[in-house]
């Protein structure tokens, strides 16, 4: 059986054709709608400007965004890990008393 689906999606009035996993179109079309609304918001505050240029200020921002979240991620880890240690060491300081 063949779990794949093929979709158009609108990305700045222009359609991609794309091959999916079933499980992956609900989140591709939710990335299209979102990409789309930046546009959109561009579109609105910047009349002088190309659609292109809406594009790469939208994907400029959401790789921002992306580079921020990966970073707490990364934050987050280096904490737990440090709590982990630190956990460790104690367990092993007061087995020594």
């Amino acid at each position: 059986m063949d779990d794949k689906l093929s979709i158009r999606v609108n990305v700045a009035d222009r359609y991609y054709p794309l091959k999916i996993g079933r499980d992956e179109e609900e989140r591709i079309r939710k990335a299209a709608r979102m990409i789309n609304e930046k546009v959109l918001q561009y579109k609105q505050k910047y009349v002088d400007k190309d659609i292109q240029d809406f594009l790469a200020m939208a994907a400029l921002q959401y790789v921002i965004q992306l580079l921020d979240t990966n970073r707490k991620v990364d934050e987050e880890d280096v904490s737990h890990r440090l709590k982990e240690i630190t956990s460790s060491i104690d367990a092993v300081l007061i087995n020594k008393e």
